[in-house]
């Protein structure tokens, strides 16, 4: 009850030109966007052009006194985007299914979940990253987010050969396996 009176709050901040209301639909519902566009042929500007067509459209809606939103402003805002963004690269000639039969809102609950737990994931793989201690996320770091070969690694770390950065690399992601799903476990 009190997240389905907080949604009614926000859309009547948003009617009334609310910046805080505008601000925290935003910051609550952006990155789902992004992540629906950028992991559909699309970028972080298209998410942010298609993001604000579905805030406007939601602005007029929520004008309204008839307007009564039937789901979460989450669900509201990825059907909307999602129909636009298919519109969109249907119009660019990157979709190749027909477009016209959707209807105004697409049913994004299963979507949305996936999110939330892929989040859920993410958080967890953060924690036991987190707490994996160095050299081992320091290691980890440096080959798969900073994309540097064995030979810099064994170098920057002081390995003796880029062979024994490598066992070291495979001892620590084995580490990082066996705290994420210990971790992981305990969240179910």
């Amino acid at each position: 009850m009190k997240a389905e009176y907080n949604e009614q709050l926000l859309l009547k901040g948003l009617a009334n030109n609310d910046s805080r209301a505008i601000e925290t639909i935003y910051k609550e519902n952006f990155s789902v966007i992004l992540a629906l566009i950028t992991n559909n042929n699309g970028t972080a500007d298209d998410a942010r052009d298609i993001f604000q067509e579905a805030m406007i459209a939601l602005y007029e809606k929520a004008q309204s006194t008839s307007f009564v939103l039937t789901c979460k402003i989450q669900t509201y805002l990825y059907s909307v985007c999602r129909r636009l963004w298919l519109k969109r690269l249907h119009q660019n000639g990157r979709y190749l299914y027909q477009v016209e039969g959707l209807s105004e809102t697409v049913a994004v609950e299963e979507d949305l979940e996936e999110h939330d737990r892929k989040n859920a994931e993410f958080a967890i793989m953060d924690r036991a990253l987190s707490s994996l201690g160095e050299p081992c996320k320091s290691l980890l770091e440096a080959y798969y987010l900073q994309k540097k070969d064995m030979q810099q690694i064994a170098k920057e770390f002081r390995y003796t050969n880029a062979d024994n950065a490598k066992n070291q690399k495979y001892k620590c992601l084995m580490r990082l396996k066996k705290l994420f799903f210990a971790q992981f476990n305990i969240g179910e």
